[in-house]
């Protein structure tokens, strides 16, 4: 007889899920939360730089949170708030019933929040780490615990990362419905392929730096120490070649999100798909070949310096490319102007003018005036900010619906875009011309007669503007979770893509009969050419689904336990011996590994009574 799945309590079954619909949810939980965070502490910052010789906060004060700042969100907040759509989505988009590897999936979440918790210990501990979020060295090698949270935190969390990526893209190349052939993806989901393969090949170097960074502090290797014989410039190499890749690790799912919203919203199919899809892969390839335009200024020598400019510049081809796409795309369009196509829209411009201030940093002689100066500062945001969060709220207003049930407050969101929107450039566009009077970054006072008073002074109200349009998102998660507008049809915007097929809410399994596909835009292709719902791959039949566990939460705190113990070797008379805390979490996480290897858990299987059940009725698709 066939398993049937088990009720739990609420608690243990989110505790326990492997399902990637309800760990997306938990990933954009997790994302905000760490995203408010160190919003918060850029508000903080841009309070003490509002005015010359102020004392809001102290210089110790000011580099921990302009460290955790920079830490927290392109590694807690922004990565996993991707995720979160990655997760909930790509199996949506792709006709598949769950991920390949779903304990893999919950295993990845848990890691990653485990590893965030354990860089947010810090501050219980003497502060957070304050070597800026780069921690070069040597500044890093110095004794102070916080860099050590710093390096284990993120050594934890970056487990958790690439696990979940090699899932992904373990999912896109093996789980597609049948017809769903490589370039009949959704961009979000070629975007999400590509970033995953960029996972793979630059979190690993950054693994080894911080290994080795990890072994200097703690059991005084010699790496970065030039008095031992190191070189300090080695780590800036293996950092930014993780670092400049984990740009296009976040901006390209954002420009698959972009890919998704407009075409929906423009009534037109996305011009240029396959353009678009192997301008994404020349961007990955150039991705790694330009790491060294951050360090334009260590003395590489010009003929080093112009091949890294020369990259740098080449990779605006490409990028263009998608550029026109997208203005092409809404071109004649039929545009509904609702908050997630503001979202998406604005975007367009304000990722192009980040990008024209990638292409001025990229030529190496004009980069000695602007590095380390505010002008990086300006242009780094407008990546993040207008390219990745932008993009971000128009995902978030565009699938809201498909996730939770109901749509955004429309009125809300506007007033949230224009207030968030307007603050954005505030904050933003005025530190270009602080770089250019020359305002070096991380300095965390300033005299007064340098003429940066009154810009400085601006860039923290738009700082003010953009919090207070957070607030107003927040106000209408709240609104609309009471009285927002239910959604129980599959498809509340006509869109395109195969996500919109499902009923609402998703069931478990996603798919009461696994899809054919026929075409690119495979549910607006069934408008068009069948009766509007997706034609079935096999006959209604018992479908096997994986059963929870609470292993891979165990695991997590296995893993904390273990990072902890490694940094309680750096701190001065502990309670408890270090070795005894690195003990507990390897018989922890090494523990419930073996658990998982010997007990076999064969899943369960959904009777074909409730499937068909459970089928939206006609007036429902």
């Amino acid at each position: 007889m066939a398993a049937v799945k088990q009720d739990k309590s609420v608690i243990m079954d989110w505790l326990t899920t492997v399902d990637h619909k309800k760990l997306g949810i938990m990933y954009l939980i997790a994302g905000t939360l760490f995203f408010c965070k160190a919003g918060l502490m850029a508000v903080f910052m841009r309070i003490q730089l509002m005015f010359p010789e102020n004392n809001f906060l102290s210089g110790q004060a000011f580099n921990e949170f302009i460290t955790m700042h920079g830490t927290i969100m392109l590694f807690l907040a922004a990565t996993p708030l991707l995720f979160a759509f990655m997760n909930y989505f790509i199996p949506l988009q792709i006709g598949a019933r769950d991920v390949a590897f779903p304990f893999v999936n919950a295993l990845g979440f848990w890691i990653f929040l485990s590893g965030g918790l354990l860089l947010s210990t810090s501050w219980f501990f003497g502060g957070g780490p304050d070597a800026g979020w780069t921690a070069y060295v040597p500044l890093s090698l110095e004794d102070r615990l916080g860099i050590d949270f710093y390096v284990l935190g993120l050594q934890v969390s970056g487990i958790g990362t690439l696990i979940s990526a090699i899932n992904f893209l373990v999912t896109i190349v093996n789980m597609r419905a049948p017809g769903m052939s490589m370039m009949r993806l959704p961009l979000f989901v070629w975007t999400s392929f590509i970033s995953s393969t960029l996972i793979l090949f630059a979190f690993t170097p950054l693994a080894a730096g911080l290994a080795l960074l990890m072994l200097e502090r703690i059991f005084d290797a010699q790496f970065f120490n030039t008095a031992g014989g190191g070189n300090v410039v080695i780590w800036q190499h293996i950092f930014w070649i993780f670092g400049h890749p984990e740009v296009y690790i976040l901006v390209l799912p954002a420009f698959g999100i972009i890919s998704e919203v407009i075409p929906a919203f423009s009534r037109k199919r996305l011009f240029g798909y396959t353009a678009m899809v192997f301008a994404t892969m020349i961007i990955a390839f150039l991705g790694f070949m330009v790491w060294a335009h951050h360090m334009f200024t260590v003395g590489m020598g010009p003929v080093a310096n112009s091949v890294f400019a020369v990259a740098t510049m080449t990779i605006a081809v490409p990028t263009g490319i998608k550029i026109f796409n997208w203005l092409f795309t809404m071109w004649g369009g039929k545009i509904t102007f609702n908050t997630a196509m503001l979202f998406a829209s604005s975007f367009v411009p304000t990722f192009v003018l980040g990008g024209v201030t990638g292409v001025m940093l990229a030529m190496a002689p004009v980069d000695y005036l602007y590095h380390d100066t505010y002008f990086v500062v300006a242009h780094f945001h407008y990546i993040i900010v207008g390219g990745i969060v932008l993009s971000l709220f128009a995902g978030l207003f565009y699938w809201y619906p498909k996730m939770f049930g109901h749509k955004l407050n429309e009125k809300l969101g506007k007033w949230f875009f224009a207030i968030f929107y307007i603050g954005f450039h505030l904050t933003f566009f005025i530190q270009h011309l602080l770089g250019l009077m020359g305002m070096p970054r991380r300095v965390f006072t300033y005299l007064p007669n340098q003429g940066w008073e009154t810009y400085n002074l601006v860039s923290t109200i738009g700082t003010f503007f953009m919090t207070a349009g957070v607030l107003l998102l927040v106000v209408n998660i709240i609104y609309s979770a009471f009285k927002g507008e239910r959604v129980t049809v599959a498809d509340p915007w006509d869109a395109r893509t195969l996500e919109w097929a499902t009923p609402t809410p998703v069931p478990e399994y996603n798919f009461a009969q696994t899809p054919q596909i026929r075409s690119l835009d495979p549910l607006f292709y069934e408008k068009i050419h069948g009766d509007g719902t997706m034609k079935p791959a096999e006959p209604i039949q018992e479908i096997h689904m994986p059963n929870g566990s609470i292993l891979p939460l165990f695991i997590s705190i296995g893993l904390y336990f273990l990072g902890f113990g490694l940094i309680m070797l750096g701190m001065e008379n502990p309670i408890i011996s270090p070795w005894i805390i690195v003990g507990l979490g390897f018989a922890i996480t090494f523990g419930c590994m073996m658990i998982r290897s010997v007990k076999e858990d064969h899943g369960y299987h959904v009777p074909i009574e409730q499937i068909k059940n459970e089928l939206p009725s006609k007036g429902e698709k």
